[in-house]
């Protein structure tokens, strides 16, 4: 080899090194790198919302911020309207255990929560950078000590392909009491919920889902996947969540805010038992996957139908 070939080489390696993704883990979080851009900020410590809002809206186990290859962040959390919306997160919200109901994600009832227990493993080695934490599932009534009803393994993957991140969203949920969880149909709540950026309007932004549905006439219909895009300070970012045929319930049905709502901010949620009721049965194992694209594009439904389709058959 020449020495120019070599140093080209050389050059070539090194450049493909420091793009290369990489975990990060200190006390209160889990950072998922790309170069100088933390693309991915998971939190294992609780977050208090804003100076002067009710301290019950505090919560770990959520992933904010959530950014483009371009550093472009695409979540949003604790918005006026919403306090308890946190960028990307998941919990159940109208169920019932024995006696008791528990909504885990309206913080401010005080029935329950989820958060961050303990870190299972960080993926360094293989091309796809992640991290796999145990997250419980509590009841918090007030004057109660809290019970753990949902032990959940949840995983995280990133590759980076073509300057687009392709996120694998696993969770992993067993019931650990002796009693159903009961999950009568309701129109929100489930295993992956997503709230956008401040910025994104009606009026600026759009929503897609695999059905060629819209914010208008989204809400209730069943999609493989939905998309947002949307501006941003120096051009355009896309993100869509696809949702892997094998979950229960799939295509599963999606919560989508209308235009009307908030001046059509955009928040989506896959749904498992919007149609129908469903139940957690005790110490079994339910699994539900999804793959989150994000990059700095407008809406292309056809690079996400493609997506699709190869996650179908992984």
């Amino acid at each position: 080899m020449k020495a120019h070939q070599w140093i080209t080489l050389l050059l070539g390696t090194l450049i493909i090194n420091l793009q290369a993704l990489e975990v990060s883990e200190d006390d209160n979080t889990i950072k998922i790198l790309d170069g100088t851009n933390a693309l991915l900020v998971y939190h294992k410590s609780e977050v208090l919302p804003p100076k002067g809002s009710d301290p019950s809206y505090k919560r770990s186990a959520f992933i904010h911020p959530l950014k483009t290859p371009k550093g472009a962040i695409v979540t949003s959390i604790h918005p006026d309207d919403h306090l308890h919306h946190v960028g990307l997160w998941h919990a159940w919200v109208n169920t019932s255990h024995g006696t008791e109901k528990i909504d885990f994600w309206n913080l401010k009832k005080k029935e329950g929560t989820v958060r961050y227990k303990k870190t299972i493993s960080l993926n360094q080695e293989s091309d796809k950078k992640g991290f796999t934490v145990l997250q419980e599932h509590i009841a918090t009534y007030e004057g109660k000590k809290p019970i753990t009803i949902i032990e959940e393994s949840f995983s995280v993957g990133i590759v980076k392909e073509k300057n687009t991140y392709f996120i694998d969203y696993v969770s992993e949920q067993k019931n650990v009491t002796s009693q159903d969880l009961e999950l009568p149909a309701y129109r929100y709540g489930g295993p992956i919920a997503y709230r956008g950026p401040a910025n994104w309007t009606n009026e600026n932004s759009q929503v897609l889902t695999s059905e060629n549905k819209n914010r208008s006439n989204g809400h209730a219909t069943r999609g493989k996947w939905c998309a947002f895009s949307g501006p941003m300070d120096d051009g355009n970012a896309l993100v869509a969540i696809l949702c892997h045929p094998a979950n229960h319930d799939a295509p599963q049905r999606m919560r989508i805010w209308p235009p009307s709502s908030h001046n059509g901010a955009i928040f989506f949620n896959y749904v498992p038992a919007q149609e129908n009721a469903w139940k957690l049965t005790p110490k079994k194992m339910n699994k539900f996957s999804y793959k989150i694209i994000i990059s700095d594009t407008k809406m292309d439904n056809k690079m996400i139908e493609s997506a699709w389709l190869k996650y179908a058959n992984e």
